[in-house]
């Protein structure tokens, strides 16, 4: 797809569009973002109501990349690798960044800390995670499902194995053993 059929489509959770380099942690909170979910692209030089190409400085264009650079690197945590291409189109320069989905989440902003500055993409706009979320990025960084983290606040005399016990042999037709446990990192 063109530039021009992507400025026609609606901001979203891959799609962001911005008329120049947003001040403060806006920038940095759309790439964690992005980052934390699925990636995505912002494209500098596009103005959003009404959507339209404005473009940017053409002398300017690599300071504006670097100082993009610069502030998704000085901004964010773990250290998040954009992608950034400047492009003409109509004879306006404009800046495209691209977010690749994270291997390493949470991504969050280094001044907040991972509780404070975890961010999330919901539709077009980014939210704080919640601590839910965070844990759950957490898991994904460490390959682990949600079922199969030890719960240290349960105590073994409130671990109902029989009923466990039951179920499994309902299910499986096998008795329960300290094998099977083991190979179910119970």
């Amino acid at each position: 797809m063109g530039i021009k059929e992507i400025v026609k489509q609606p901001e979203g959770r891959r799609l962001e569009f911005k008329k120049h380099i947003p001040a403060g942690f806006n920038l940095a909170r759309t790439v964690i973002a992005f980052s934390n979910d699925a990636g995505g692209e912002i494209f500098l030089g596009v103005k959003d109501e009404p959507r339209e190409i404005v473009g940017l400085n053409p002398d300017k264009i690599i300071l504006l990349e670097e100082r993009t650079s610069s502030m998704i690197f000085d901004q964010c945590s773990p250290v998040i690798l954009p992608e950034i291409t400047s492009m003409t189109v109509d004879k306006k320069t404009l800046l495209r960044i691209r977010i690749f989905k994270g291997n390493n989440p949470p991504y969050f902003l280094k001044s907040k800390g991972k509780k404070g500055g975890t961010y999330i993409r919901v539709g077009s706009s980014n939210r704080l995670a919640s601590a839910e979320i965070v844990a759950g990025l957490e898991r994904q960084s460490a390959n682990r499902s949600f079922d199969s983290e030890i719960i240290f606040e349960k105590t073994l005399s409130e671990i109902d194995i029989e009923a466990f016990k039951l179920f499994f042999e309902e299910r499986t037709g096998e008795k329960l053993n300290l094998k099977i446990l083991s190979k179910l990192r119970l």
